[in-house]
């Protein structure tokens, strides 16, 4: 039986980058290194910023506000063939969420400096959880179609692909 209740998500910030367009950003974190940005969260979440300067990560889940229309099939950036959507990353996504993983430099009153990010400037904020190795690390994985291209990631940039 389906149950096809409503979600609604509120933003708990902005996400402040340097790319102001799609094309030519990374595509994964791991391809934005030295890449700063600033992750504003409002006022009234503020309280919920406390002990997170004692992490060197955190997860960043957010909107792909400017993702495209869904397709069960995509050709991802670091492929030529189509691939069933949930075996990728790509953005345009039945629920857009993105989940980047960054490190944390300097936390200032509402606002956190991060390294790594590869995010849209603008990009409305709907979590941040800690990184914590014990909990998120994983020892043996599959990759599946990515093992033979994931290292690429370093050098492959976004293009037009999910409009």
């Amino acid at each position: 039986m389906r149950n096809e209740k409503i979600i609604r998500l509120k933003p708990i910030g902005i996400i402040h980058t340097p790319f102001h367009e799609k094309r030519g950003m990374p595509i994964q974190p791991a391809g934005a290194k030295g890449i700063s940005g600033t992750v504003e969260v409002f006022e009234e979440y503020a309280d919920g910023l406390a002990d997170i300067d004692g992490f060197s990560h955190v997860i960043l889940l957010y909107h792909f506000h400017e993702a495209g229309p869904v397709s069960m099939k995509v050709v991802p950036f670091m492929d030529k063939e189509k691939r069933g959507l949930f075996a990728t990353r790509a953005p345009a996504r039945p629920n857009p969420i993105g989940l980047s993983i960054v490190e944390l430099e300097k936390v200032e009153g509402t606002s956190f400096t991060v390294s790594g990010i590869d995010v849209l400037d603008g990009t409305p904020l709907l979590d941040i959880k800690p990184y914590v190795p014990e909990f998120d690390n994983r020892e043996k994985v599959r990759t599946g179609w990515l093992k033979t291209v994931s290292h690429r990631v370093g050098r492959t940039r976004s293009d037009d692909r999910f409009r």
